[in-house]
């Protein structure tokens, strides 16, 4: 038996561990405004329900171990004591990854992530319509662990209105647990998807990535490309050049057959198989080349 004392290990260290045993873990994909309005979205697993009568939640954004600095969930938070937590599911998995990427403070990560801001009915933060569904709710009470980092924040959520899309109800207006289709969060890179296993989501950049916001409008609009691959697009520093794109369809008969039959559809596939082999360059140079 491998043991450990938490105080004898680098707190990273102990975050990884605790990560990987205590999990599955439910995602709540926060939404929150700062004292102008400005959106902020951003996904934390450090979640669950507590009650139902009164409905409470709790979520706990950490400080950050690198540097000790504070999420702007938190800051939003205690400013204006409002909260959304939408929940999250597989079909805007990726898009949810790329949102927690470290952007400026005053950048919008549903335009980053490409994700839909919905107003919400009592409370100021916006709603994400994709999500299947979204706890409107008033801070109680944010509760301080400790002022290091890695210490947590919990902020005790009472939930003052729900919004449920219809497609994930039974015939009893229950929710159908195959329908929604959740996923939640593992150690390391895994996440699980409820009703099927355990599957990998790389970690977003450390630099930004461009976002879904920057993707071409003949991409981002797709009839092919989904959600989750907008949000793969999206986590990528920047775009290949023109001499790459030029090497990679010049190195590529299939590719320069694709291009000659001048099918969009036949193109946004290829790349499509890219993406979900999760090679979103080559993705990238099948989808900027002429």
């Amino acid at each position: 038996m491998y043991s450990i004392i938490p105080g004898e290990i680098p707190t990273s260290k102990l975050h990884g561990y605790l990560l990987g045993a205590v999990a599955p873990r439910p995602i709540a994909f926060a939404s929150t405004v700062n004292e102008d309005g400005v959106p902020n979205l951003s996904p934390y697993s450090f979640f669950n329900v507590f009650s139902s009568n009164p409905p409470i939640m709790i979520f706990s954004p950490n400080r950050r171990v690198r540097d000790n600095t504070t999420k702007h969930t938190l800051e939003n938070i205690k400013r204006t004591k409002e909260v959304v937590i939408n929940v999250v599911d597989y079909n805007i998995v990726q898009q949810m990854s790329l949102s927690s990427s470290e952007y400026p403070e005053g950048i919008n990560e549903f335009e980053k992530s490409g994700l839909t801001m919905l107003s919400s009915d009592i409370v100021r933060p916006f709603r994400v319509a994709e999500s299947p569904v979204q706890f409107e709710c008033k801070v109680r009470e944010v509760i301080e662990l400790g002022k290091e980092g890695g210490a947590g924040n919990l902020i005790l959520c009472e939930v003052v209105k729900i919004h449920i899309n219809e497609a994930v109800l039974d015939e009893n207006k229950s929710i159908d647990q195959h329908k929604i289709d959740l996923v939640s969060r593992m150690g390391r890179n895994w996440y699980c998807r409820a009703n099927q296993g355990m599957f990998e989501v790389p970690k977003p950049l450390a630099t930004p990535g461009i976002g879904v916001d920057q993707i071409p409008d003949a991409i981002r609009y797709s009839n092919v490309l989904t959600g989750n691959d907008l949000g793969k697009l999206g986590n990528i520093e920047k775009l290949p050049s023109k001499e790459e794109v030029d090497d990679f369809v010049n190195n590529s008969i299939e590719i320069k057959t694709i291009l000659s039959a001048d099918d969009e559809t036949k193109k946004h596939q290829k790349a499509q198989e890219y993406l979900n082999n999760d090679d979103i360059l080559s993705a990238w140079k099948v989808l900027l080349a002429n």
